[in-house]
């Protein structure tokens, strides 16, 4: 009988420390998220400037592939020169 009577109190008190020790590792790991969440912006800020900077240069890329492509057109387009044919491109290339 007396197991019951100082039992029911002894697992309150287990209980209540259980969940205390638990609220109080909750509360330490508050400055570890607040940190990581603060490192998460840096990193979302860094990749919006990343891509701001991606987009403001796409165009001038695009217009410098365009004028490569133009030049490589006018390059096909030119007359080609006569070259003997024991020397292959690879032999004139390297010297």
């Amino acid at each position: 009988m007396l197991d019951v009577v100082f039992g029911v109190p002894r697992r309150v008190a287990g209980r209540t420390l259980h969940v205390l020790r638990t609220a109080f590792e909750a509360l330490e790991s508050i400055p570890r998220i607040a940190s990581a969440v603060d490192e998460l912006r840096a990193s979302l800020r860094q990749c919006e400037r990343l891509a701001t900077f991606a987009a403001g240069e796409l165009p001038e890329l695009v217009y410098q592939l365009e004028q490569i492509r133009e030049r490589l057109d006018e390059l096909d387009r030119r007359p080609r020169e006569i070259v003997p044919e024991e020397v292959s491109p690879v032999s004139r290339r390297n010297g």
